[in-house]
Protein backbone atom coordinates (compact mmCIF):
# COMPACT_ATOMS: atom_id res chain seq x y z
CA UNK A 1 0.00 0.00 0.00
CA UNK A 2 1.38 3.37 -1.03
CA UNK A 3 1.91 6.15 1.47
CA UNK A 4 -1.02 8.10 -0.02
CA UNK A 5 -3.32 5.11 0.29
CA UNK A 6 -2.25 4.60 3.88
CA UNK A 7 -3.04 8.23 4.67
CA UNK A 8 -6.44 8.01 2.96
CA UNK A 9 -7.21 4.75 4.76
CA UNK A 10 -6.35 6.27 8.13
CA UNK A 11 -8.40 9.38 7.40
CA UNK A 12 -11.35 7.21 6.39
CA UNK A 13 -10.98 5.13 9.54
CA UNK A 14 -10.84 8.25 11.70
CA UNK A 15 -13.93 9.64 9.96
CA UNK A 16 -15.81 6.38 10.51
CA UNK A 17 -14.83 6.30 14.18
CA UNK A 18 -15.88 9.93 14.61
CA UNK A 19 -19.21 9.19 12.93
CA UNK A 20 -19.82 6.24 15.25
CA UNK A 21 -18.77 8.32 18.26
CA UNK A 22 -21.33 11.02 17.42
CA UNK A 23 -24.04 8.38 16.98
CA UNK A 24 -23.20 6.95 20.40
CA UNK A 25 -23.33 10.47 21.82
CA UNK A 26 -26.76 11.10 20.28
CA UNK A 27 -28.08 7.86 21.75
CA UNK A 28 -26.61 8.29 25.23
CA UNK A 29 -27.53 11.97 25.45
CA UNK A 30 -31.03 11.68 23.98
CA UNK A 31 -32.79 12.30 27.28
CA UNK A 32 -30.79 15.45 27.92
CA UNK A 33 -31.20 16.73 24.36
CA UNK A 34 -34.95 16.15 24.12
CA UNK A 35 -36.10 17.00 27.64
CA UNK A 36 -33.38 19.18 29.22
CA UNK A 37 -35.15 18.55 32.51
CA UNK A 38 -34.09 20.47 35.61
CA UNK A 39 -33.56 18.59 38.84
CA UNK A 40 -35.07 21.22 41.13
CA UNK A 41 -38.29 23.21 40.94
CA UNK A 42 -37.69 26.89 40.23
CA UNK A 43 -38.35 29.48 42.92
CA UNK A 44 -40.71 31.78 41.01
CA UNK A 45 -44.37 31.59 42.01
CA UNK A 46 -47.53 33.08 40.48
CA UNK A 47 -48.60 36.52 41.65
CA UNK A 48 -52.21 35.31 41.61
CA UNK A 49 -53.93 32.77 43.88
CA UNK A 50 -52.65 29.24 43.38
CA UNK A 51 -52.37 25.96 45.25
CA UNK A 52 -50.69 22.60 45.05
CA UNK A 53 -52.77 20.13 43.07
CA UNK A 54 -52.39 17.54 45.79
CA UNK A 55 -52.64 14.01 44.44
CA UNK A 56 -50.70 14.83 41.26
CA UNK A 57 -47.51 16.89 41.10
CA UNK A 58 -48.41 20.36 39.90
CA UNK A 59 -50.33 23.53 40.58
CA UNK A 60 -53.91 24.68 40.35
CA UNK A 61 -54.63 28.30 39.51
CA UNK A 62 -58.36 28.81 40.13
CA UNK A 63 -60.47 31.13 38.03
CA UNK A 64 -61.47 34.39 39.68
CA UNK A 65 -65.15 34.41 38.78
CA UNK A 66 -66.91 31.09 39.41
CA UNK A 67 -66.48 27.40 40.10
CA UNK A 68 -68.21 26.63 36.80
CA UNK A 69 -65.44 28.17 34.69
CA UNK A 70 -63.78 25.83 32.17
CA UNK A 71 -60.44 24.20 32.93
CA UNK A 72 -57.22 24.27 30.94
CA UNK A 73 -54.60 21.57 31.48
CA UNK A 74 -51.34 23.28 30.51
CA UNK A 75 -48.41 21.09 29.40
CA UNK A 76 -45.09 22.93 29.32
CA UNK A 77 -42.08 22.35 27.05
CA UNK A 78 -38.50 21.15 27.43
CA UNK A 79 -35.91 22.88 29.55
CA UNK A 80 -38.56 24.28 31.88
CA UNK A 81 -40.76 23.41 34.84
CA UNK A 82 -44.10 24.60 36.14
CA UNK A 83 -42.32 27.44 37.98
CA UNK A 84 -40.60 28.85 34.89
CA UNK A 85 -41.45 32.47 34.23
CA UNK A 86 -42.90 31.88 30.77
CA UNK A 87 -45.21 29.18 32.07
CA UNK A 88 -46.39 31.31 34.98
CA UNK A 89 -47.14 34.09 32.50
CA UNK A 90 -49.42 31.66 30.67
CA UNK A 91 -51.27 30.73 33.87
CA UNK A 92 -51.83 34.37 34.76
CA UNK A 93 -53.09 35.30 31.32
CA UNK A 94 -55.32 32.23 30.98
CA UNK A 95 -56.83 32.96 34.39
CA UNK A 96 -57.41 36.51 33.16
CA UNK A 97 -59.51 35.09 30.35
CA UNK A 98 -61.75 33.42 32.93
CA UNK A 99 -60.23 29.92 33.03
CA UNK A 100 -59.13 27.55 35.76
CA UNK A 101 -55.62 26.22 35.12
CA UNK A 102 -54.11 22.87 36.06
CA UNK A 103 -50.35 22.83 35.46
CA UNK A 104 -49.04 19.28 36.01
CA UNK A 105 -45.34 18.60 36.39
CA UNK A 106 -43.62 15.78 34.52
CA UNK A 107 -41.65 12.86 35.91
CA UNK A 108 -38.00 13.90 36.06
CA UNK A 109 -38.79 17.63 36.00
CA UNK A 110 -38.92 20.18 38.81
CA UNK A 111 -38.12 17.84 41.67
CA UNK A 112 -40.41 14.98 40.59
CA UNK A 113 -38.46 11.75 41.00
CA UNK A 114 -37.72 9.67 37.92
CA UNK A 115 -36.24 9.94 34.44
CA UNK A 116 -38.30 11.64 31.75
CA UNK A 117 -39.46 9.71 28.71
CA UNK A 118 -42.22 10.00 26.15
CA UNK A 119 -44.17 7.21 27.81
CA UNK A 120 -43.66 8.80 31.21
CA UNK A 121 -44.87 12.23 30.11
CA UNK A 122 -47.92 10.68 28.49
CA UNK A 123 -48.71 8.82 31.72
CA UNK A 124 -48.29 12.07 33.68
CA UNK A 125 -50.75 13.77 31.34
CA UNK A 126 -53.33 11.04 31.77
CA UNK A 127 -53.03 11.27 35.57
CA UNK A 128 -53.64 15.01 35.39
CA UNK A 129 -56.71 14.51 33.23
CA UNK A 130 -58.10 11.82 35.54
CA UNK A 131 -57.45 14.12 38.51
CA UNK A 132 -59.83 16.66 37.00
CA UNK A 133 -62.38 14.04 36.00
CA UNK A 134 -62.42 11.88 39.12
CA UNK A 135 -61.41 14.18 41.97
CA UNK A 136 -62.74 17.55 40.85
CA UNK A 137 -65.60 16.01 38.84
CA UNK A 138 -65.04 18.21 35.79
CA UNK A 139 -66.97 17.19 32.69
CA UNK A 140 -65.02 16.74 29.42
CA UNK A 141 -67.06 19.55 27.84
CA UNK A 142 -65.30 21.89 30.28
CA UNK A 143 -61.73 20.66 29.74
CA UNK A 144 -59.29 22.24 27.28
CA UNK A 145 -55.87 20.70 26.62
CA UNK A 146 -53.06 23.19 26.02
CA UNK A 147 -49.55 22.21 24.94
CA UNK A 148 -46.54 24.45 24.35
CA UNK A 149 -43.57 23.16 22.31
CA UNK A 150 -42.76 19.62 23.53
CA UNK A 151 -45.89 19.84 25.67
CA UNK A 152 -47.95 20.05 22.48
CA UNK A 153 -46.95 16.48 21.67
CA UNK A 154 -48.08 15.46 25.16
CA UNK A 155 -51.38 17.29 24.63
CA UNK A 156 -51.96 15.65 21.24
CA UNK A 157 -51.32 12.17 22.60
CA UNK A 158 -53.71 12.74 25.49
CA UNK A 159 -56.29 14.33 23.19
CA UNK A 160 -56.22 11.24 20.97
CA UNK A 161 -57.35 9.12 23.93
CA UNK A 162 -59.81 11.18 25.99
CA UNK A 163 -62.89 13.35 25.67
CA UNK A 164 -62.34 17.12 25.84
CA UNK A 165 -63.80 20.38 24.59
CA UNK A 166 -60.84 21.73 22.61
CA UNK A 167 -57.08 21.62 22.08
CA UNK A 168 -54.63 24.54 21.87
CA UNK A 169 -51.14 23.94 20.46
CA UNK A 170 -48.41 26.58 20.70
CA UNK A 171 -45.09 26.15 18.88
CA UNK A 172 -46.05 22.59 18.01
CA UNK A 173 -43.76 20.19 16.12
CA UNK A 174 -45.32 17.57 13.88
CA UNK A 175 -42.56 15.18 14.90
CA UNK A 176 -39.61 15.57 17.27
CA UNK A 177 -37.87 12.81 15.32
CA UNK A 178 -38.28 14.79 12.10
CA UNK A 179 -36.78 17.90 13.68
CA UNK A 180 -33.86 15.83 14.94
CA UNK A 181 -33.34 14.34 11.49
CA UNK A 182 -33.34 17.81 9.96
CA UNK A 183 -30.88 19.05 12.58
CA UNK A 184 -28.53 16.06 12.13
CA UNK A 185 -29.13 15.07 8.50
CA UNK A 186 -26.11 12.76 8.12
CA UNK A 187 -27.19 10.52 11.00
CA UNK A 188 -30.08 7.98 11.06
CA UNK A 189 -31.92 9.84 13.82
CA UNK A 190 -35.22 8.08 13.18
CA UNK A 191 -33.54 4.72 13.81
CA UNK A 192 -31.72 5.92 16.91
CA UNK A 193 -34.38 7.91 18.76
CA UNK A 194 -36.44 6.35 21.56
CA UNK A 195 -38.73 9.35 22.15
CA UNK A 196 -39.91 10.39 18.66
CA UNK A 197 -43.08 12.25 19.76
CA UNK A 198 -44.86 11.68 16.43
CA UNK A 199 -47.84 14.01 16.89
CA UNK A 200 -48.61 13.82 13.20
CA UNK A 201 -49.53 10.15 13.60
CA UNK A 202 -52.04 10.91 16.37
CA UNK A 203 -53.61 14.27 15.64
CA UNK A 204 -56.17 12.80 13.27
CA UNK A 205 -57.78 11.03 16.24
CA UNK A 206 -58.30 13.97 18.57
CA UNK A 207 -61.94 14.64 17.65
CA UNK A 208 -62.12 18.24 18.90
CA UNK A 209 -61.55 21.78 17.61
CA UNK A 210 -57.86 22.72 17.49
CA UNK A 211 -56.18 26.12 17.64
CA UNK A 212 -52.58 26.41 16.41
CA UNK A 213 -50.46 29.37 17.51
CA UNK A 214 -47.09 29.65 15.79
CA UNK A 215 -44.56 32.33 14.94
CA UNK A 216 -42.89 32.55 11.51
CA UNK A 217 -39.73 33.65 13.38
CA UNK A 218 -39.63 30.41 15.38
CA UNK A 219 -36.08 29.05 15.05
CA UNK A 220 -36.66 26.08 17.37
CA UNK A 221 -39.72 24.55 15.69
CA UNK A 222 -39.99 25.82 12.10
CA UNK A 223 -43.46 27.00 11.17
CA UNK A 224 -43.41 24.44 8.36
CA UNK A 225 -43.59 21.74 11.06
CA UNK A 226 -46.70 23.33 12.53
CA UNK A 227 -48.27 23.73 9.09
CA UNK A 228 -47.64 20.05 8.40
CA UNK A 229 -49.35 19.12 11.66
CA UNK A 230 -52.19 21.54 10.94
CA UNK A 231 -52.88 19.92 7.57
CA UNK A 232 -53.13 16.52 9.27
CA UNK A 233 -55.55 17.78 11.93
CA UNK A 234 -59.29 17.24 11.53
CA UNK A 235 -61.77 20.06 11.12
CA UNK A 236 -62.57 22.36 12.80
CA UNK A 237 -59.02 23.69 12.99
CA UNK A 238 -57.60 27.20 13.12
CA UNK A 239 -54.09 28.52 12.52
CA UNK A 240 -53.02 31.89 13.92
CA UNK A 241 -49.60 33.33 13.12
CA UNK A 242 -48.12 35.23 16.06
CA UNK A 243 -44.97 37.31 16.43
CA UNK A 244 -42.13 36.74 18.86
CA UNK A 245 -40.46 33.46 17.99
CA UNK A 246 -40.63 30.22 19.93
CA UNK A 247 -40.28 31.55 23.46
CA UNK A 248 -41.64 35.08 23.51
CA UNK A 249 -44.81 35.19 21.40
CA UNK A 250 -47.11 34.94 24.41
CA UNK A 251 -45.36 37.92 26.00
CA UNK A 252 -44.79 40.17 23.00
CA UNK A 253 -47.70 39.68 20.63
CA UNK A 254 -50.78 41.62 21.85
CA UNK A 255 -53.00 39.39 19.70
CA UNK A 256 -51.84 36.14 21.33
CA UNK A 257 -54.28 35.70 24.20
CA UNK A 258 -57.15 37.51 22.42
CA UNK A 259 -56.85 34.78 19.76
CA UNK A 260 -57.29 32.15 22.46
CA UNK A 261 -60.25 34.04 23.92
CA UNK A 262 -61.90 34.30 20.50
CA UNK A 263 -61.38 30.58 19.85
CA UNK A 264 -62.91 29.54 23.19
CA UNK A 265 -65.70 32.13 22.93
CA UNK A 266 -66.74 30.70 19.56
CA UNK A 267 -66.97 27.30 21.26
CA UNK A 268 -69.16 28.91 23.98
CA UNK A 269 -66.60 28.07 26.65
CA UNK A 270 -66.04 31.76 27.46
CA UNK A 271 -68.34 34.76 27.29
Amino acid sequence: MSALRKILFRLGLLAALAYLAVMVLLVTQETRLIFAAGQQLGKTRPSIPWQEAGSVPGWVVPAAKSDSSPWVIYFHGKGADIASGGNIHHYEQLRGLGLNVLAPEYTGFGGVIGEPSEAGLNADAMRAYLYLRNQRHIEPKNIVLYGWSLGSAVAVTLASKVEKAAVILEGAPASVAAIGQHRYPVFPVRLLIHNPFESIERIGRIGAPVLFLHSPEDQTVPISEARRLFEAAPQPRHFVEVAGGHNNASRTDPHFFPAIHSFLRDLQLLP
